[in-house]
């Protein structure tokens, strides 16, 4: 019979455990936490020194019965719940319902579910720490306190089903203050100028200019950059010095959580939430056939970069056996963590470096195999030897124009042949094409003449920055301050699942409902939208844990400013949003508001004056109103079978049905109002014209005009003949499963051509191939390049279409 009883929160933790105990323990499972605050009250006495009312979660008082029993009947109780806050609160309150059993209590902390980390732990129990799980208290109250005073205002003054959070709320600013940078960004022209030289031994290469009369230039318009180019064609390309140097790569660091998420998102295109749940999963243990079950990671959250004594000699012996002595530094690599970081933690490394993935792939699931993969070759690698290489730099004289073209080529591969960083490999794929600087030179010594193949001037565009990925807006959360590791997962799922935010290409861009929430909170509550002054509140937290301050200061500190805003915000809070639009009807300022079906603009004059319209935003990110009246056309919706109507926008006049906003199906007209019609394309069917319509994914396709009396679709065509041999066929847009839009031939699938670009009709005027393809840049730009691999035409469509005077009008429109 058992003569102790160890607790656990999972059942997959549980099995694993149990295998290494032995028949002196029994083990049980929490299934997670069993009390939390109440879910129908704030659940806080905040005049009582914000104590708060703990209950039993829902479904949890069975499980608490049966750890009651377990108790009374074992000598002694081991908590062994995860090793974090979150893991101390659910070790705290299990005590607190097994305190009337008089036993005693251990805490224990498994870092890793090994059969040494499990007798370590064992071996060493410790008290429940009180600072730790009071840091916990502290952090769910301030959440709390937030979440259940600010969610009902924005109730009442919004809609119903909106929240805030002290830490999303934070998040979801900083994607909608990336989104105003966006918006107020100009574009600004600049030109490059790379030199096509050949010297007496291959390859060819690539000198980009670099300095114009010994300084740094600035090329602004094509006409400069012109006239640089003719000067420089004048002259002889002569080598004035190059340079040789050694460098060194070092490895990257093992995981902590925030380096995980954002690498695995990186590589794997997981999402933290999936890559938390998928290592969760590796700590708690996987059956691995004749070996049971085995925990393959320690534990997942963590932000130090320690890692033990044992494992670095682990690790130091298999690359020694692996890879040679060549690839072990003399010395072990050590990391320093970030500052503030809990050192009691490892990083996230395997538990064993002789399970190598392939040895156990048959047992994992294609998503665990590909995180594991990941996280062993990142420990291998940060003890490995670093990489080296020779950079070599030449420069390259034209008269007054220097040229500087670099080159690089790995002396010794070190860390990376085991695991090269996702910015390497781009880089090396980018140098292999001859488009980044960094490919190979060929032999060059000084003062010798170069022949020059071409120079090649391009325009380009400043970008403006880029929206948030995960794995960026990760790293700007750590950067700042904001939540901590473990809450990374669960602010990115809150704001999308919110409608917050839409996912677009992999990247946050803020809808206007998240817009509307940024600006009502950063009126109303200043201080909690406070980039800095939420990372303060971490701190603190951070020093209620060490036990540097107590816990209900940091609540008494936060609660005496945030109680007035609270109470300011419910008299002043208007649940709108003003904006520069004037209302047609009576001239006053229109503003945002949100009503059951959506945002819209309303009056601010209301009640005496009721005008409402819709709304878009133009590129700037202004307001602009879309007109609510609107012409009845005879055309019927696809979609829903209602009538549509004409309104207008702000790129005019578009065809939209009329039972907007529950069906928001749309699509071009022309001036008599009837759709955007093809009338050199006839239906197949009765021979009446086709016209553009899209689905609802957005897809255009080609519809006969007398729908619904005949129902004839054929995929949207591009005009453009298949470029393959003795076929006949011509591209039309087709969509993937995923929703991306490709092109391929009509008559597939007995011809099987397709590309992903949108296609030119017209040969390259450098090696023939048939069909271009147009690429489209962020600032407008659209560039035509040869879609053969290896060839380096590139050419603005506008100019293009221009020389060749080439009358066909779908080509016009591209350009």
């Amino acid at each position: 019979m058992a003569k102790n009883l160890l607790i656990v929160e999972s059942p997959t933790k549980a099995r694993t455990v149990r295998k290494y105990l032995g028949p002196d323990f029994e083990i049980k499972a929490s299934v997670g936490h069993v009390k939390d605050l109440p879910k129908t009250r704030l659940g806080v006495d905040i005049e009582n020194n914000f104590r708060p009312e703990y209950v039993t979660i829902k479904g949890k008082g069975k499980i608490l019965q049966e750890l009651r029993k377990a108790g009374k009947k074992a000598e002694a109780v081991y908590l062994g719940p995860d090793p974090d806050r979150e893991g101390e609160a659910i070790a705290w309150h299990i005590a607190e319902e097994l305190d009337g059993n008089d036993k005693k209590i251990y805490r224990v902390l498994f870092h890793e579910l090994t059969p040494k980390g499990i007798k370590e732990a064992m071996a060493s129990p410790q008290s429940l720490d009180r600072k730790r799980y009071e840091s916990q208290q502290a952090r769910r109250i301030l959440d709390r306190l937030v979440g259940y005073q600010i969610s009902p205002l924005l109730w009442n003054k919004v809609r119903r089903g909106l929240s805030a959070g002290r830490v999303q709320s934070v998040a979801l600013k900083m994607i909608c203050d990336r989104e105003k940078d966006i918006f107020a960004f100009e574009p600004e022209e600049y030109w490059s100028v790379t030199a096509h030289l050949e010297a007496d031994a291959p390859p060819p290469f690539k000198a980009k200019l670099w300095r114009y009369e010994g300084k740094k230039i600035e090329l602004r318009d094509k006409e400069q950059t012109e006239s640089l180019c003719q000067e420089a064609k004048g002259h002889a390309f002569r080598v004035t010095k190059v340079t040789k140097r050694k460098k060194k790569r070092n490895p990257p660091p093992p995981f902590i959580t925030s380096l995980l998420q954002q690498e695995a998102y990186k590589r794997l295109g997981f999402s933290a939430k999936r890559t938390m749940a998928i290592a969760q999963g590796l700590y708690e243990g996987v059956e691995l056939g004749p070996r049971g079950q085995v925990g393959l990671i320690t534990y997942m959250r963590t932000d130090s970069f320690r890692i033990s004594d044992d494992a670095v000699k682990d690790a130091r012996e298999y690359v020694a056996a692996r890879f040679g002595k060549d690839y072990l530094p003399e010395a072990p690599n050590r990391y320093k963590s970030p500052k503030g970081a809990q050192e009691a933690h490892e990083a996230i490394r395997p538990t064993s470096v002789d399970l190598s993935p392939d040895e156990i792939a048959q047992y994992l699931t294609k998503d665990q195999l590909a995180l594991y993969t990941l996280i062993w070759k990142r420990f291998l690698a940060c003890q490995m030897a670093p990489l080296i290489y020779e950079q070599t730099v030449a420069e390259i004289e034209a008269g007054k124009a220097l040229f500087r073209a670099s080159g690089s080529v790995i002396l010794f591969k070190g860390f990376s042949v085991l695991y090269e960083e996702k910015e390497m490999e781009e880089n090396a794929a980018q140098a292999e094409k001859g488009k980044k600087e960094g490919a190979v030179l060929p032999p060059l010594k000084k003062n010798q003449i170069l022949k020059l193949i071409e120079l090649e001037p391009a325009q380009h565009f400043t970008q403006p920055p880029p929206r948030y990925t995960e794995a960026t807006l990760i790293k700007a959360l750590e950067e700042n301050g904001i939540g901590r590791p473990s809450t990374y997962a669960t602010i990115l799922s809150n704001i999308t699942e919110r409608d917050y935010v839409k996912v677009e290409k992999g990247r946050f861009k803020p809808t206007e409902l998240g817009f509307l929430v940024v600006e009502l909170l950063e009126k109303s509550f200043p201080e909690i939208m406070d980039v800095k002054f939420t990372a303060q509140m971490e701190t603190d937290l951070d020093k209620v844990e060490k036990g540097q301050i107590k816990w209900t200061k940091v609540l008494e500190k936060f609660y005496a400013s945030f109680q007035k805003a609270l109470a300011k915000a419910e008299q002043e809070m208007r649940g709108e949003v003003p904006t520069g639009v004037k209302c047609p009807k009576c001239g006053r300022a229109m503003v945002i508001k949100s009503g059951r079906n959506g945002l819209f603009l309303a009056c601010s004059g209301y009640p005496e004056c009721t005008h409402t319209t819709n709304f878009v935003r133009d590129d700037k990110g202004r307001v602009v109103a879309i007109e609510s009246g609107a012409e009845e056309t005879d055309e019927i919706c696809e979609l829903c079978g209602k009538k549509m109507v004409v309104r207008t926008g702000r790129f005019g006049r578009f065809l939209a049905c009329s039972g907007y906003p529950e069906c928001k199906n749309t699509k071009a007209v022309e001036e008599n109002g009837n759709g955007r019609a093809s009338p050199d394309i006839k239906c197949k069917e009765c021979g009446s014209p086709m016209v553009v319509k899209r689905n609802k994914a957005g897809q255009q396709f080609l519809a006969c005009s007398k729908y619904p009396a005949c129902n004839h679709t054929e995929p949207m065509t591009t005009g453009v003949r298949c470029p393959e041999q003795g076929c006949d066929g011509v591209l039309v847009e087709r969509r993937s499963k995923k929703g991306r839009i490709f092109y391929a031939c009509n008559r597939y699938p007995s011809c099987r051509f397709l590309m992903w670009d949108e296609p030119y009709e017209g040969s390259c005027p450098l090696c023939g191939t048939k069909v271009l393809r147009i690429k489209r840049a962020q600032n407008g730009s659209v560039q035509l390049l040869c879609r053969k691999k290896g060839c380096d035409f590139s050419r603005p469509l506008r100019e293009h279409v221009a020389e060749a005077g080439d009358g066909d009008q779908r080509q016009l429109e591209r350009a």
